[in-house]
């Protein structure tokens, strides 16, 4: 396998690159192995990496003060990694990036917030989330301590929503692909996941097929040592084996059990320990900050004064009595593979097949194409009630374009765009239908004010794009426009439209239904977010 690389050799002041040669993370300079001594740093997040307080978070790495005031404390403890789980991309982190750099400390930034990352139960990978996860990436590869991103935490935690992990794995592939493309220094995207009965099919599933596509590395969220255990009873044994042949680094994204208090963290000896380091690359103990979840190992006053509890105490001894040796790079030949993909059944629903990239050109140019398109002033609760009513199958095969199925890996070559742009789409084929149908109906582009005509064109540049959707809108778009959906977007979508979800309609079986039902039952089954 390639090597990545991480890091900057053009100020002195960088710290050392890191590479990722196999299963495993090595100092540049000197081939040593890297073993993550991590902690999670970021308030107002619960374990995890969910919010605990509303939709709003605070970026850790902007106020100067306060890492002045905690980047002590954490290499007190020894801390060579952090975690965060949002970040404002729009903020200067630079002061901030500067003292974890003079700290010896790298980053591992996740790459969505509250309000924007793709979500289990309506998953989707749209130009709006593009966007957010490509403007992380121009904020922070800059600096030379960033480790690498993850394009998801923990989306798919059960059997029945294993589907979403088609959308992050198409993350994946986009994002580093947009790092290749800007030409950035290489850095890692990867994924979190939680230690669940979805775990080795999750592992399976980011690893397997095309490197363009699987993560660079693999954290796992696991809090099954609790107390005074030991690694057969906290399953650690059992989970070093299942990772023993997975071909890129893996480590501990999220670990530090706190049903017992304060915590002893004797897992730490374990993890850094001769029977799992050959497997494991460290850790990021959850977490810094003390918070309602109680894991905290600090607390902060409301002078802004940092105090230190017990676990800070219990973690800092357990921590400085390790010292994790591996392998040196030059003697170190990897030999594992990439894993197969797990097979669709009852326990796995995602396909192989991926969705499209987000591409606002393509959006834009299906748009240009329309006679019949949605006004840019809609409401979100106008543009869901829209939504309901034109894909209702009773009313036509107007949403084959915008559909996706990640079970059956088929998806409308306009399912990425934004959600004006797709409403778009469906009312001109419902357009279309109704004045073939009828050529003497003077009102089929009105949707009760919600639509508007215009005078179609595609230009020069639009042709090939248009063609390979096809009329239906179905087909795969193989053209490669220029523009990226975070620099070129010339949507039609304004205003709070940019963020609705649009409902996600299983269209094969609301069809079944309507030929099913009795004309009494479907004309109430109107589909409603």
């Amino acid at each position: 396998m390639a090597a990545i690389l991480f890091g900057s050799q053009v100020a002195t002041a960088d710290l050392d690159p890191l590479v990722i040669k196999g299963s495993k993370f090595f100092f540049k300079s000197n081939g040593t192995q890297f073993f993550m001594k991590g902690i999670a740093y970021q308030q107002d997040f619960s374990a995890n990496g969910t919010i605990s307080g509303g939709t709003k978070y605070t970026d850790p790495l902007v106020d100067a003060t306060t890492c002045g005031r905690d980047i002590p404390l954490l290499r007190e403890l020894q801390t060579n990694t952090i975690r965060v789980y949002a970040i404002d991309p729009k903020q200067d982190h630079s002061k901030c990036m500067q003292l974890l750099q003079d700290a010896g400390i790298y980053l591992i930034a996740d790459l969505g917030e509250p309000t924007s990352s793709i979500n289990r139960d309506t998953p989707e990978w749209t130009l709006e989330l593009y966007a957010r996860y490509t403007s992380v990436v121009d904020a922070l590869q800059k600096y030379s301590n960033v480790l690498g991103f993850f394009a998801g935490n923990e989306v798919s935690n059960s059997p029945n929503n294993t589907q979403a992990s088609a959308f992050v794995k198409a993350a994946v592939r986009d994002i580093k692909a947009y790092i290749k493309q800007k030409n950035y220094r290489p850095i890692g995207v990867g994924y979190a996941t939680n230690d669940d009965e979805t775990r080795t099919n999750l592992a399976n599933y980011f690893d397997c097929g095309i490197p363009e596509e699987s993560i660079d590395f693999w954290g796992y969220n696991i809090y099954s040592w609790c107390g005074d255990s030991d690694i057969v009873k906290s399953s650690y044994e059992e989970r070093t084996e299942e990772f023993s042949t997975y071909n890129v680094p893996s480590f501990f994204a999220e670990y530090g059990c706190n049903v017992n208090k304060p915590r002893q963290f004797t897992e730490v000896g374990a993890l850094f320990g001769s029977k799992m380091t050959p497997v494991w690359s460290g850790g990021i103990l959850y977490m810094y900050f003390e918070e309602t979840n109680d894991f905290g190992l600090v607390t902060i006053d409301s002078n802004n004064k940092a105090s230190k509890l017990p676990d800070f105490t219990a973690y800092s001894k357990q921590i400085a009595s390790v010292s994790p040796t591996g392998v040196n790079s030059a003697s170190y030949t990897p030999t594992n593979k990439p894993r197969s993909c797990p097979t669709i059944g009852s326990a796995w629903e995602a396909s192989n097949t991926l969705p499209p990239s987000p591409n606002q050109n393509i959006c834009s140019c299906m748009v240009q194409s329309l006679t019949c398109t949605a006004k840019s002033d809609l409401t979100d609760d106008s543009i869901k009630t829209q939504f309901a009513f034109v894909c209702d199958p009773n009313n036509g095969d107007n949403c084959d374009a915008i559909d996706k199925n990640a079970t059956s890996g088929i998806y409308g070559a306009y399912s990425m765009c934004n959600p004006l742009d797709r409403l778009s789409k469906a009312f001109d084929t419902y357009y279309k239908y109704q004045v073939a149908k009828n050529p003497a109906n003077t009102s089929p582009c009105d949707f009760k004010g919600a639509a508007q005509k215009q005078s179609p064109k595609t230009s020069s540049q639009c042709q090939a794009i248009v063609s390979q959707a096809g009329p239906a809108g179905t087909g795969v778009v193989s053209s490669t426009p220029t523009g990226t959906g975070s620099t070129s977007s010339t949507s039609t979508s304004k205003g709070a439209a940019s963020s609705v979800i649009v409902p996600d309609f299983n269209f094969a079986i609301l069809r079944l239904a309507a030929c099913v039902a009795t004309a009494a039952f479907i004309g109430s089954g109107v589909v409603l977010l």
